[in-house]
């Protein structure tokens, strides 16, 4: 357990790198077929690669300051950095991919231009797809894992890790955008209607809008605050219960301050016996149990307090269970 926020710190480097050289060469390649061709699908899809491309810079950018130790400015941590830089991925995907895509398609559906030389940029489309495969399958394999039992979008939507999602979600994206931009250029040439480019353009916006609306509401809620992973909360509430000094655990709220950075605030009522420094002796106890089992446990905070009085705080917060996550 100790090792696992290291352990999934370079996983996540891992993934994002991996993704960072597969769409720095596809753009390279897809903006030299779409000079050749003059396809509209083949600029979106240069432009897709290379905003993604871009997102892959700033997600690592962001892993690294999400590291950064605490200090009196961020007494817990920078971990927040990563979601931050995240969120921006997810504008940089709709301003700038789905903007682009949707210019190029509107302008090759008014002023259509006959698709020339599309095998270049079908043999670029074919490699690009085994490029994007290969990441995709990296970036899926590392979420597989983490996944555990979860489904995949209820994994999605639980992760705190947005690095891993936001690259498989990206190269999803990336492998339908070019079915549809191969279906485009084929259709162009083939039928002699250069429309078709133009509609692939469209039709790779849309999909690239729909990531990043996704992508931007998963990581707005991380931005702004969630509870931890499913079980963390259940966790410190069996800790504390199964301390001596404890009568009973009242309730416990958490925050994800980072992908692998946690804080938490524990009510629990104590023996009348105890005097204070047992108190603090009870606490110390629970408080080293719990991050043994949870190295991403930054701060445990241990309110002394009466099941009453808990239930009239979570009440008065507009809550009115006994556990929170």
């Amino acid at each position: 357990m100790a090792n696992r926020p290291a352990h999934s710190a370079a996983s996540s480097n891992k993934v994002v790198i991996a993704a960072l050289f597969g769409n720095l060469a596809i753009a390279v390649a897809k903006f030299i077929a779409a000079g050749v061709s003059g396809s509209s699908a083949m600029l979106s899809e240069g432009v897709h690669s290379l905003v993604d491309t871009v997102n892959e810079l700033l997600l690592l950018y962001g892993l690294h300051r999400a590291r950064q130790p605490a200090d009196d400015s961020h007494p817990f941590g920078y971990g927040r950095e990563l979601y931050f830089w995240s969120f921006i991925v997810a504008l940089l995907v709709l301003a700038m991919g789905a903007g682009v895509s949707l210019y190029e398609g509107i302008a090759h559906i008014r002023h259509p231009v006959q698709v020339e030389h599309p095998l270049p940029s079908l043999l670029v489309l074919g490699v690009s797809m085994l490029f994007e495969g290969g990441s995709w399958w990296v970036a899926l394999r590392e979420f597989r894992q983490r996944k555990g039992r979860r489904g995949y979008f209820e994994a999605f939507r639980q992760s705190k890790d947005p690095s891993v999602f936001t690259v498989l979600l990206e190269d999803t994206a990336a492998l339908a955008g070019l079915l549809i931009a191969i279906a485009g250029l084929a259709l162009a040439h083939w039928l002699r209607m250069p429309v078709f480019d133009g509609i692939a353009s469209l039709g790779i916006a849309a999909l690239l809008a729909c990531s990043a609306l996704l992508l931007a509401r998963e990581t707005k809620g991380l931005l702004i605050g969630e509870p931890a992973r499913p079980g963390v909360g259940q966790s410190l509430m069996r800790i504390a219960a199964a301390d001596a000094g404890v009568r009973s655990a009242n309730g416990v709220m958490t925050v994800q301050m980072g992908p692998e950075r946690v804080v938490a605030a524990l009510s629990a009522e104590f023996e009348d016996a105890l005097d204070t420094s047992q108190i603090e002796a009870c606490i110390g106890r629970i408080e080293s149990r719990a991050k043994a089992e949870h190295p991403e446990l930054a701060a445990l905070f241990v309110k002394p307090q009466t099941p009453e009085t808990w239930r009239q705080r979570r009440i008065a917060l507009g809550r009115d269970d006994t556990l929170a996550h």
